[in-house]
C-alpha cells in the first residue's frame, strides 16, 4: 500500500523533473478566456504555472494554488523574473484542508485529478461559491489516458462534463452551463512526445 501523503507525493512529482523555463498555458484556457475582460482569477492546481503566467500577462490578478511547495516556489520565481510578481500570488493549499480567501471573476481548474484523497466536488463547489456575479468556473478534465500519464490503469473511468456538472448540483436559477463537451487535441508530453487526447470541458457562469 502506498502511504505517501499528498504533499510528499506531489513534491516528488515536480522535484523529479526539471523546472519549466517557459511553461505554456492550457489550450482550453486560452480559447475560453481570450475575449474576457481581465479581473481576479483563481488557478486551482497551477502546476508549472503556464496558465497563471498567461493570465497575468493579459492583465489578470492571479491566485495560483498547488499542493506542491516545489511547484509554488518555482512559479513564484518565474513570476518574479517576468516582472509579474505583483499579479501572481502562488500559494500552497491542500483543498481538503484550506482554501484561498477572496472573490474571483474566474476559477480555472485544469486536470484537478489525483491518486491521493481529495474531495474534489467539495473543492469545486467552494470555488463556485467564491465567484462574483457574472464569474465563470472552468473545469477541464482528462477524458483519456496519455502515454505519459502517471495513471495507466486501463480500467480508469473519466466522468464526462455533464456528469461533473450534475455532481456539483449547483442551483440552475443561479448557474448556467455555457459549455459541456469533449474535444480532442494533439498534446505534447514532458519528453516531447505527442499523442491525441480527449479533454472534458465544463464552463459554468454565475448569474450577473
Amino acid at each position: 500500500m502506498d502511504t505517501t501523503d499528498a504533499f510528499t507525493f506531489w513534491d516528488g512529482v515536480y522535484a523529479a523533473r526539471p523546472a519549466a523555463d517557459d511553461p505554456r498555458p492550457n489550450a482550453r484556457l486560452t480559447e475560453t478566456v481570450s475575449d474576457l475582460p481581465p479581473g481576479d482569477a483563481l488557478d486551482l492546481g497551477c502546476g508549472d504555472g503556464g496558465d497563471a503566467l498567461w493570465l497575468a500577462g493579459r492583465g489578470w490578478r492571479v491566485t495560483a494554488v498547488d499542493i506542491s511547495a516545489v511547484a509554488v516556489e518555482r512559479l513564484t520565481a518565474l513570476a518574479r523574473t517576468r516582472d509579474l510578481a505583483g499579479r501572481v500570488s502562488a500559494v500552497r493549499h491542500h483543498l481538503d484542508e484550506s482554501f484561498p480567501e477572496g472573490g474571483f471573476d474566474l476559477v480555472s481548474a485544469h486536470y484537478l485529478q489525483t491518486p491521493k484523497a481529495l474531495d474534489r466536488v467539495a473543492a469545486l463547489r467552494r470555488a463556485a461559491g467564491a465567484l462574483r456575479a457574472g464569474g465563470r468556473l472552468l473545469v477541464v478534465d482528462h477524458g483519456s489516458t496519455a502515454p505519459w500519464s502517471w495513471n495507466q490503469d486501463p480500467a480508469i473511468r473519466y466522468p464526462g462534463p455533464e456528469e461533473v456538472a450534475a455532481g456539483l448540483a449547483l442551483d440552475p436559477a443561479t448557474w448556467t452551463t455555457e459549455r459541456a463537451d469533449s474535444p480532442r487535441r494533439i498534446a505534447t508530453g514532458p519528453g516531447g512526445e505527442t499523442a491525441e487526447v480527449v479533454d472534458h470541458v465544463l464552463l459554468i457562469r454565475r448569474a450577473g
